[in-house]
């Protein structure tokens, strides 16, 4: 299986305790993700984020409807968590976002290691095009909330 890297950094004014609540609270999940992935939070909320939390999502991608569960498998408050993928469209999906203190505000890191069925052929073609779209949104959407 082979395994791709993807990594961004966004730097935002706001003190790291406030930016790791704002991930911290799964509700903000869809306000963060664009639109045309038709994303949907399944597990009843509220939902408590810690290690061993359980999220299930439905989403569409490519106008194919996914169900995906993600465990954070690291919480460490203010510092840095990891969600893996359980159930979905990846062969693998690590990501983990860490949080540092920069310039009077917050450092933000993003580090995903993921696998694709059909392998550097599909995540050429498809799937490395889609994940860069996503975070661009992401972190867009991010400077609008938190800036």
């Amino acid at each position: 299986m082979r395994e791709f890297s993807f990594r961004s950094e966004l730097w935002l004014l706001r003190p790291r305790n406030k930016v790791f609540a704002f991930f911290g609270d799964a509700r903000n999940l869809q306000a963060i993700t664009p639109t045309w992935v038709n994303f949907e939070i399944l597990t009843p909320m509220p939902i408590e984020i810690r290690a061993g939390a359980v999220i299930d999502y439905r989403l569409r991608i490519r106008g194919f409807p996914i169900r995906w569960r993600t465990e954070i498998t690291v919480w460490e408050p203010s510092s840095r968590f990891v969600d893996e993928q359980k159930r979905g469209p990846y062969r693998q999906w690590i990501h983990e976002h860490t949080f540092v203190d920069q310039n009077g505000g917050t450092l933000c890191r993003d580090h995903v290691r993921y696998a694709v069925w059909g392998g550097a052929l599909i995540n050429w073609l498809f799937v490395r095009r889609d994940v860069e779209r996503i975070f661009a949104f992401r972190g867009e959407r991010l400077r609008q909330l938190l800036n």
